[in-house]
Order: C-alpha cells, then sequence, then structure tokens
C-alpha cells in the first residue's frame, strides 16, 4: 500500500492508497517539530481505529514547507523501509514537465494538482486550490503546467483583517443572505465571500482570454464548496485532487522503474 503525504502551510494530509481506491484520509496540524516517531504512533493509532493493517510499502510526499520533509524522511525509512518520493526533488520525475521561466521553483503542490488534473479531466484546465494561498494553475492540452496565479488565501485575508484594524473582529467565513451587510459581521462576512467570488471570477476570465483556449475550471481545497454554492465559479469540485495526484506520479515513477 502507498503512503501519500501532502503537507501545506497549515495541515498536512496522509491518505493510504490500496492501488484502486482511498482506504483512508487522516489530517494533522503541520509542525516541523515533529518527530518521525510522532507521526508513527498516531497514524498507527488511527489506523487501528480505521481497522486497516499498516502494511505500506512505498511514500510519496509533497511538502510546500521543506523542514517537514526531513522527519517524513525519516518515517518512512525507519517504520517502512523504503525511500520515500518527494515531489520537486530531481529523482522524482514527473509525468510531464512543466514549461515555465528558466530557474523558477515550481511549488510541489502545484505539480501535484497539475498531474491529477490532467489524469482525470484532461487538458485546457485552470486548477483553483484554496488553500493558505488560493493558487490558480494552468494545465496546458498536453498536460504540462504552464504557469498561474497565487492570490491570499480566504483566512489569511480575514486573519489580516483582524489583525491589523482593531475595531473588527474575527469573524467565520459563510455565504452572507444578502451584499449589503447591516452590522459589521455581515458587513465583514459579505466582503471576503463575494470579493473572493469576483477574484477568482476575474482571474479565471483573465486566464482565459489570454490562453485563448476553452478550458474548464477545477476547484480544490476546503473552502472550494463554500463559494460553489449556488454559483457557475466551476465546473468540478474534487476534494481528494491532491491526493489522485501523488498516486498518479508515484505511478508513473513506478513504472519507469523508480522506485
Amino acid at each position: 500500500m502507498l503512503l501519500a503525504i501532502d503537507t501545506g502551510n497549515t495541515n498536512t494530509v496522509f491518505s493510504i492508497w490500496d492501488g484502486e481506491s482511498i482506504r483512508c484520509t487522516l489530517r494533522i496540524a503541520t509542525n516541523h517539530q515533529r518527530t518521525a516517531d510522532e507521526y508513527f504512533v498516531w497514524l498507527d493509532r488511527l489506523l487501528q481505529h480505521h481497522k486497516i493493517d499498516m502494511d505500506i510499502n512505498a511514500v510519496i510526499i509533497s511538502s510546500t514547507v521543506p523542514r517537514v520533509v526531513f522527519n517524513l524522511r525519516v518515517l518512512a525509512d525507519r517504520y517502512f523501509n523504503c525511500r520515500p518520493l518527494v515531489v520537486g526533488k530531481p529523482d522524482c520525475l514527473l509525468p510531464n514537465a512543466p514549461r515555465v521561466d528558466e530557474g523558477t521553483q515550481v511549488g510541489p503542490d502545484r505539480l501535484v494538482n497539475t498531474a491529477g488534473a490532467f489524469d482525470r479531466y484532461g487538458g485546457d484546465l485552470i486548477v483553483v486550490d484554496f488553500g493558505t494561498a488560493t493558487t490558480f494553475d494552468v494545465v496546458a492540452e498536453d498536460g504540462a503546467y504552464v504557469g498561474g496565479v497565487i492570490a491570499p488565501g480566504v483566512n489569511l485575508s480575514l486573519q489580516a483583517l483582524h489583525e491589523m484594524a482593531a475595531a473588527l473582529p474575527h469573524v467565520d467565513v459563510t455565504k452572507p443572505q444578502r451584499v449589503i451587510g447591516t452590522n459589521t459581521v455581515a458587513c465583514m462576512q459579505s466582503g471576503i465571500f463575494w470579493g473572493y467570488v469576483g477574484l477568482v471570477r476575474g482571474i479565471c476570465e483573465h486566464i482565459r482570454a489570454e490562453y485563448d483556449r476553452p478550458m474548464r475550471i477545477i476547484s480544490t481545497g476546503g473552502l472550494a464548496p463554500l463559494f460553489g454554492q449556488g454559483d457557475t465559479l466551476f465546473d468540478v469540485f474534487d476534494e481528494y485532487l491532491t491526493i489522485h495526484g501523488l498516486t498518479v506520479i508515484h505511478q508513473y515513477n513506478k513504472d519507469q522503474g523508480n522506485t
């Protein structure tokens, strides 16, 4: 079985893939000080709860937090007796090489999303990922990552608004009943929600115009369903797009004899 690990700035997701389906998905706060032993104890207890044997013989890692990777490598080596693939490293092959400016280092999460989206939906895509940052990844007709956009994430914007404006409270992200708020909380929620609807729609329209091809919009990330409510922002919401991308990259390396 494959252990696919997706480390973001806020959370780290562990998924067990048996070659046909995702057996379970587990989430933990990202912390670069967490040791390999701590990861193993946590993972072992939760897999017992899900009644899944820990017959893991392969590991693949995507991490936007470089300091976390060392202990995840130790986890794979010490407890699963395997050399993990780390997306973005030279020894991890990609099904389609990115086409970007020379010397540009593309985030591993964007490479993984590209691989997963192309495998499921083909090319000519915009992948919108609502994470700590909101990213827009352009997937070419042949499946290559060819660039995109990075915007502040929804919760990051809310946090900045709360911290930098002393009179404004912290509010939850939700779709307001009306655009015009009649109290401070409703005003902030409307600004965040409709502001991001406008941001996503506007950026996608500009990408389509610049790319000059019909493009499907694929959304993923925790807040994507909220922004898809009763709107036509996205063609598809794919909750497990990143994890699927990790399985695609692992299978490609396996087929190339690189595992």
